[in-house]
This record gives structure tokens, sequence and C-alpha cells, in this order.
């Protein structure tokens, strides 16, 4: 399979690197260096994501607002399988590569297209940050440990890809075209919160002692002891008595657990969750 990319930032260059690994040949098409600024602004702000991201695509610049790097394009997409975009509608129609167009002169090209939302709002602008926040991802002032939409699209967009790859097995000459709102990464990501997974009446949302994040001496340790067995593996870990196995939701196992992991280092309660065969995470 051979994929031309002209997608930008995050999630398209994320999407490439997991096809990449798949397989699939790999070109990324970025707009021309500007004043020393390179095309992708990845390359700018995150230049370690941006290398490990492109270690096995095919880098090639090419100005798409002129004629000579249209024609440059049609000359790779000539033998391409998969073009993916990340423009929104507007922009892709200023640069010739609208589904309709595209397939009157590659009939075997499907056409993947990353947009933010769907419909009219595919026109708004949007960031991996307000994605999440629309979806209820953020909680308080802080931002995301990462950019959860952008990568959880990125994996959408494989799927995606992977989807045209097999409808043109059946329909040789159909017009393929997926299209991946990053907002739906993000809704899709936010699906159990609305089904109540994180309340904290539920048990992986801070009802149950066994499943928590505990001070150590020297750091933090994350406990994952949910099923009966691993409760019963933790109570006999820690001392706390048997009974505890049935009823951890208890506020004296919270306090428990609490002063049995803070007396300890990392690295004692790492050996002690090898020893019981416990789900353990330490975080010095």
């Amino acid at each position: 399979m051979r994929i031309v990319s002209l997608a930008l930032n995050l999630p398209g260059p994320a999407a490439l690197m997991r096809l990449a690994a798949m397989g699939a040949t790999c070109v990324k098409v970025e707009p021309p260096s500007h004043d020393g600024t390179p095309g992708d602004p990845m390359a700018a702000y995150a230049p370690a994501g941006y290398s490990a991201m492109h270690r096995c695509v095919t880098r090639t610049g090419l100005d798409l607002k002129s004629d000579s790097g249209r024609r440059g394009l049609d000359e790779m997409l000539g033998d391409a399988n998969v073009l993916l975009t990340s423009f929104r509608p507007s922009a892709l129609q200023r640069l010739g590569v609208e589904r309709a167009p595209l397939h009157d002169r590659f009939p075997t090209l499907s056409l993947v297209t990353i947009v933010g939302e769907h419909g009219a709002r595919a026109e708004h602008p949007g960031h991996d940050l307000t994605y999440e926040a629309e979806a209820g991802l953020l909680p308080d002032l802080a931002l995301p440990v990462v950019p959860f939409a952008d990568m959880a699209g990125a994996l959408l967009v494989v799927e995606a890809v992977l989807r045209v790859v097999l409808a043109r097995q059946r329909t040789p000459g159909a017009l393929l075209f997926e299209e991946v709102a990053l907002g739906d990464a993000a809704r899709f990501l936010a699906l159990p919160r609305s089904w109540g997974l994180m309340q904290a009446t539920s048990p992986i949302g801070g009802a149950h002692a066994g499943y928590q994040v505990y001070a150590c001496r020297d750091g933090r340790v994350a406990v994952a002891a949910l099923e009966p067995r691993f409760a019963r593996a933790l109570c006999r870990a820690t001392g706390l008595p048997d009974a505890y196995a049935e009823r951890l939701q208890a506020p004296t196992a919270f306090a428990f657990l609490a002063a049995y992991f803070a007396e300890r280092t990392c690295r004692e309660v790492e050996a002690l969750g090898q020893q019981y065969d416990l789900p353990v995470a330490v975080m010095p």
C-alpha cells in the first residue's frame, strides 16, 4: 500500500507512523519552509516527536498553491492507494484536492480526511484542547497529560485507511472517502464518564481502596487490585485482615493502605507486587 499524506501537526503524522509500521509505503508532503520555519510546525515545537513519527516516512516539500506543486502532487497520486489530508473543506477546495475531482483523475485513489467536527463545524477552528473540553475531559484548570483527542484520532485514521483499503478490494471503481473527526475521538474517550464509570461511587472512580494511587516514601504507587483474587492478595501482602477483601470500600481500608504505603519505598512496593502477583506500578 502506498499512502500520500498532506496532514500536518500530530494526528496525521501519528497515524502515518503506525501505517508505516504495518508495512505501508508512506510519503509526506509538506509546505516549503518559509523564513527558516519548517513546513510542518511540529518540527519546530516538538522536534523529537516529529523525528520519531517520520522515521519511516519519506518527506518532500511542495507548494500546492502553485501549478508546479499541484503537478508534483498529481505525479505522486498516480500510483498511490490513499491520500490523507487534514485541511478544512474550504482549504481542500482551494488546493484542488476535493474528493469528486480527485476520483475523476485517479479512480483507484481513496481519500481519508481529518477534520475537527463533521458537517458545517468542519470549518470551525479547533485543537486537541478544545475537543477535549467539549467532550468533558478537562475536569479542572490543568492541561491534559497528553493530547488525547489527537492520539485517539490517529487511531481512528488508521481504522479509516484500513476500511477504504478493504472496500477497494470489493468495489474497485468506487469513490471511497472517509472523514475522521477529532471531536468524535474525544467523545469516544469520554464514554466511560458518561456511563458513570468514573464517578466517586464507582470502584474505578475512587470507591475501592484496592484501586487507588497512594503516596510512598519516595514517590507514588498505582494499585489496581480490583478483582477478588487481587483484593485477597493485597490483604495478604499488606497485612490487612482477610475480611477486608470483600469490603475494600470501607474507610478503614483506605486509611490502612495509605499508612502502609507511606512507610515504604517504591522499590519495596515493586518487590511486593512481584512476590504476591499484584497489579501495581510505581512512580518514583
